[in-house]
Formats: structure tokens, sequence, C-alpha cells
């Protein structure tokens, strides 16, 4: 299916007739574009990770007990794995746009033509919220949490953390607090199909609370409950927002209202 012709592809209110085979090579070519998006973003990852490693650096600077800024390596290939590493999250990061894109297309052949153009409109909406969740990551998660961490049990322990070690932890809370934050588009979305309601949503916000810690305890570096608060706070936030954005979706999809 060409690009130019996907959203002329229907008219209002029918989908496209595709086979099975038909659906499974449509996630193929969806899957390959994505996949060249990240290859992409991580090349030129690779070219500013230098910079990245800089900044990402620097709240392990300012750690009181930390004398020497440089980060130890224990083999020898750990400088490469935490280049590579680094550069990957920039390519995660830059690929956004696209990999939601391609899945967005592949989804459309169940919209409306009117319903598809609430849905594109919303694409830059993912990058915008995926940097809204790093930004809140990394000044307000992120300092307490190594506070937190430097800081347990300083008469037993003393914190001596790897570049590999240390390195994997933030990118990682930083990404995944990134794609949590995207949570209001995905009801967003799925609203648009017709699968929730904002009273759906609020019947079940007992659920949403479980979901929320557990997806707290997966993404917070610790156990303490101040790191798991900071975590859920933001999540419970996003959900609330979802019930709006859910609500607005249906009208603007004419499904009939919440009961």
């Amino acid at each position: 299916m060409a690009e130019t012709t996907e959203l002329e592809a229907f008219d209002d209110g029918h989908e496209l007739r595709m086979g099975f085979f038909e659906h499974l090579d449509e996630l193929r070519h969806r899957l390959t574009r994505a996949v060249i998006s990240l290859v992409i973003g991580t090349a030129v990852g690779f070219f500013i990770a230098d910079h990245a490693l800089n900044i990402l650096r620097e709240p392990f600077c300012r750690i009181p007990s930390v004398d020497n800024c440089e980060l130890t390596i224990l083999d020898p290939t750990g400088t490469i794995i935490v280049y590579f590493r680094v550069a990957l999250m920039i390519g995660g990061i830059l690929s956004v746009p696209m990999v939601t894109y391609q899945l967005m297309m592949f989804i459309l052949p169940g919209l409306t033509r009117k319903e598809k153009r609430y849905v594109l409109a919303s694409i830059p909406a993912t990058t915008v919220l995926f940097l809204i969740g790093t930004v809140f990551s990394w000044y307000v998660l992120l300092p307490p949490a190594l506070g937190f961490l430097e800081g347990f049990q300083p008469d037993i322990f003393e914190p001596e953390w790897t570049a590999d070690l240390y390195l994997s932890f933030v990118t990682s809370l930083i990404f995944w607090m990134g794609v949590a934050f995207q949570t209001p588009l995905v009801f967003f979305i799925v609203s648009l199909l017709g699968f929730v309601s904002a009273a759906t949503l609020i019947r079940h916000w007992r659920v949403a609370v479980i979901g929320a810690s557990i997806a707290a305890a997966l993404i917070t570096p610790t156990i303490d409950p101040v790191n798991m608060f900071l975590v859920m706070a933001p999540l419970l936030t996003l959900y609330a927002l979802s019930i709006v954005l859910v609500y607005f979706g249906r009208r603007l999809t004419g499904i009939d209202r919440d009961a």
C-alpha cells in the first residue's frame, strides 16, 4: 500500500478488507521502517554520545561522597558497551515520532477518515509527552533516587559505581519514564477505536492504582516509599488526564455519550 494513498484508501465508515497474511505483510513493512528509523537515530547518537555521556555523568558528580567524576570500567569492552547504550537511547528518543507513525498507520484501517485525521494530528504529542517524561525523570526523580542509593547504610557500604551499571540505571529510568508519559495518548487512540470510555476508566480506578504501583516498582530504581510515590504520582495524574482525553475522543468520533 503506498504511503501517499493510505489516507484516501477508504471512505468514512468502511474498514480495509485485508486477509491474515496481508496483515502480516503490512506489519512486516511497518516494523522494518520503525527499525530503520531506530538504526538511523542510533547512528546519529554515535556522533553526540560524548556530549550525552558528560550530561549523564553530572548527577554522579554531584554526589557528595564522589571525589572523582570518572566512572569505573571493569572490562576491556566496557567503554564500547556504555557508548553504544547511550547512542541507542538517543536513537530511541529520535525515532519515537516515526515508530509511533508506523504503529498508527498499521491500525488506521480500522478508523474512518475523520478519525484518522485526529490520530495523525496527535502524533507530534508523542514526542512532547516523551520529552516531558524524560525531563521529569531527570530533574524530579533521578536526584532523590541517587541520593537514597548513595546514602543507604553508609557505615556498611561504600558505593563505587561502575560506568556500565550506573549508565544502564540512568538511561533505563529516563527512557521508560518517557514511555510511561505517553499513557494519555494511548488511551486517546483506544477511545477513537471505541474500545474504552471515560466511564469505564473511572469505574476501574482501583485497577489503575494497582497498575501504577506495579509500573512504579518496575521503573523506579529503589524500593523505598518516597521514590515509589515520585513515580506513582505522575502516573496517576496521567491516568486522570487520560480520562479527560477519552471523554473528548469519543465525542470527536461521534460515539454515543458515556453512561
